[in-house]
């Protein structure tokens, strides 16, 4: 069923993922990917005293994709808006035990999501410009 390439943790977080889920008291939504030609992540973030106190996100995609934007969720849930935009798709694919090469891109999808939210929350506590 499975590519041999997969390490257990992607298939654990493929057919178990965490954080599953819209959130509609989200701070911020971030996006990454394409639904029209294949991989596309909704990453919902809910930020309090700049920390990320709850994080859910919703895929569309290999399982890779899947396996990949869970982990994101449980690297990202808890740390401060700081510590949360340095994870990378590097820090993804290795806390999964890695990816096959063809497989990468989908870690990318967590980091630009993650950085998409970020950035939203960041902009939406500027305050407005006169």
């Amino acid at each position: 069923m499975f590519n041999e390439a997969y390490s257990n943790l992607v298939i654990e977080h493929f057919m178990s993922p965490r954080n599953v889920g819209s959130m509609p008291d989200a701070d911020a939504v971030g996006k990454a990917g394409d639904p029209s030609c294949g991989d596309s992540l909704e990453l919902y973030v809910k930020i309090r005293d700049n920390r990320i106190i709850r994080i859910s996100f919703l895929a569309f995609g290999c399982a890779a994709a899947i396996a990949t934007s869970s982990m994101t969720t449980v690297l990202a849930e808890g740390q401060t808006l700081d510590a949360a935009r340095c994870l990378t798709d590097q820090d993804i694919a290795e806390a999964l035990g890695g990816l096959p090469d063809e497989k990468m891109h989908c870690s990318v999808l967590g980091a630009a999501a993650l950085q998409n939210a970020i950035d939203q929350c960041e902009k939406n506590a500027r305050p407005a410009q006169t």
